[in-house]
C-alpha cells in the first residue's frame, strides 16, 4: 500500500490578506492549529510546509516540518519538497485558507481516489477547474511535476489541468471556499458563527 501523507501549504506570504493566513483565528484557535489537527485525522503523517525563513516562526516551528527547497515558486515549491523528501508516498496536499473544509470533505476525497491517475481533486464549484491545493498528488506525478516548473510553470492548477488527473464533485461545495483578503476572513467568520448560533 501507498502511505498518504499531508502537507499543509503554509509558507505564503499572505500579502492580499494583510496579515499571517496561518494564524488567523475562526475560532478558538489559529487556522494553521485547525487545519492541522483535521488533515491528521486522516494521514498517515502530517507535515507543514513552510519557507526556510519561517522554520523558527513560533506558530509553524511546534509541527513537523517539510521546507523548501530551490525548485519551484509558490505552493507548487512546498508540493516538490515533499515529494523529494518521501518520495514512496502520496501526498494529501492542503491550502492553511479553507475555513469551511470539513472531515467529510476529505474522507471523500480519500475514498474516491484513484491511485492509477497522477492526481485526485475537486472541481470548483465556480469554473470546474481542479482544486488544485485540496487534493491528493500520487507519487507517480513526482516527475511530471518537476517537469513542469523546469518548463517555467509554477501554478498548479494547470499542472491538473494538463495531465491525468480524477476530479470530483465536492461534497459540501463551501468547504472549498478560501479566504484571501479581510473581507474573506471577515464574512466567513460570520458564517461560521452563524452555523454555530443555528
Amino acid at each position: 500500500m501507498t502511505p498518504l501523507f499531508g502537507l499543509l501549504l503554509a509558507g505564503g506570504r499572505s500579502s492580499r490578506m494583510r496579515a499571517d493566513k496561518a494564524a488567523l483565528a475562526y475560532g478558538a484557535r489559529p487556522q494553521l492549529a485547525e487545519t492541522f489537527d483535521l488533515l491528521a485525522r486522516h494521514v498517515g503523517k502530517a507535515f507543514v510546509s513552510v519557507r526556510a525563513d519561517q522554520a523558527a516562526e513560533p506558530l509553524r516551528a511546534r509541527y513537523p516540518q517539510v521546507v523548501d527547497g530551490d525548485a519551484g515558486r509558490g505552493p507548487i515549491a512546498g508540493i516538490i519538497a515533499a515529494q523529494a523528501r518521501h518520495p514512496e508516498a502520496a501526498w494529501l496536499v492542503l491550502a492553511c485558507d479553507l475555513p469551511f473544509l470539513d472531515d467529510a470533505t476529505l474522507a471523500s476525497l480519500i475514498a474516491r481516489r484513484d491511485p492509477k491517475r497522477l492526481a485526485t481533486a475537486f472541481a470548483g464549484r465556480h469554473d470546474g477547474l481542479p482544486e488544485p491545493l485540496c487534493a491528493i498528488y500520487e507519487p507517480a506525478s513526482r516527475v511530471a511535476v518537476l517537469a513542469h516548473v523546469t518548463g517555467g510553470r509554477d501554478c498548479p492548477r494547470k499542472f491538473l489541468v494538463e495531465h491525468d488527473v480524477l476530479l470530483l464533485d465536492p461534497v459540501s461545495p463551501a468547504a472549498l471556499d478560501n479566504a484571501n483578503t479581510p473581507e474573506d476572513a471577515a464574512a466567513a467568520r460570520a458564517a461560521l458563527a452563524g452555523r454555530g448560533a443555528a
